[in-house]
């Protein structure tokens, strides 16, 4: 039996743990955004930090929700977005992984994630992270129809430069075992002049890091999609209108085809970032 200790973390007047988006029935299609906020909770006092640091890349992924709703909005599905900060508690990270709550990240000491007891790693597992992955389980589950599986696509942005690297790609498709929807992707980007696209970068879906994409499609050898764009592409609304309209061209072709939503005769393994 579990025993929850003291006050939730999240007060009667701030959001809850996820957004959901209703969209249409069209396609059996969900849209996630793991790091869609910037938001920490007023009980965890900004974790220390001040708030420029929140408005970093490493506390949610710059334009990524906008872009995810622009992306719903116009292919008419449904979304799941995280409503807090990845420094709360990462929502593409395993429970037991190290980076799950981090104490530092590109630089960036976070005092209030620094000796954390396990009650209060717990607390937050169960107030952020499981609420939002029960969201994606209910949504997807609401899409299976006999033979016919769900499509579960994946937002991210990435920061240009990180530890004082620059990063060329405008965008990167990740991926492991299922290259049903990755490879037609990156081969249609690719095909647009002057566009940088990464094949497992900047980082690789051949990983056991990234959480969401693993246990709610490619266990069940569903067809998924995880899609990185570069940060400073879709920080401002035009930005985010022209990626949107890509990737929707590049989408709808492939998200018509009948024969894609079966599940694959082998369950992908792996993660993504």
């Amino acid at each position: 039996m579990r025993l929850d200790t003291g006050p939730s973390l999240i007060a009667a007047d701030e959001p809850p743990a996820f957004e959901e988006i209703a969209g249409g029935t069209r396609r059996p299609v969900l849209l996630v955004c793991d790091h869609a906020s910037r938001l920490i909770p007023r009980a965890l006092r900004s974790l220390g930090l001040p708030e420029a640091a929140t408005w970093r890349h490493i506390a949610w992924d710059i334009g990524a929700a906008e872009l995810t709703r622009a992306l719903a909005r116009r292919l008419e599905v449904p979304a799941v977005l995280a409503c807090y900060s990845r420094l709360v508690i990462d929502c593409n990270r395993r429970l037991e992984d190290p980076t799950s709550i981090v104490a530092e990240c590109d630089g960036q000491i976070v005092p209030g994630n620094l000796g954390l007891a396990g009650e209060q790693r717990a607390q937050r597992a169960r107030e952020f992270f499981e609420p939002y992955h029960r969201a994606i389980d209910a949504a997807l589950e609401r899409m299976v129809d006999g033979a016919q599986v769900p499509v579960l696509v994946s937002i991210h942005s990435f920061t240009p430069i990180l530890g004082g690297k620059a990063r060329p790609w405008h965008c990167g498709v990740l991926w492991d075992r299922d290259p049903r929807l990755a490879l037609p992707v990156i081969e249609s980007l690719r095909g647009e002049s002057g566009l940088v696209v990464g094949d497992n970068e900047p980082y690789s879906g051949r990983h056991p890091e990234g959480y969401t994409v693993d246990a709610h499609a490619q266990r069940r050898g569903w067809p998924h999609l995880c899609i990185e764009v570069r940060q400073d592409l879709i920080e401002e609304p035009s930005g985010v209108e022209q990626w949107a309209e890509r990737l929707v061209r590049v989408l709808v072709p492939l998200l018509d085809q009948a024969e894609l939503y079966r599940a694959a005769d082998v369950p992908c393994q792996g993660g993504g970032a």
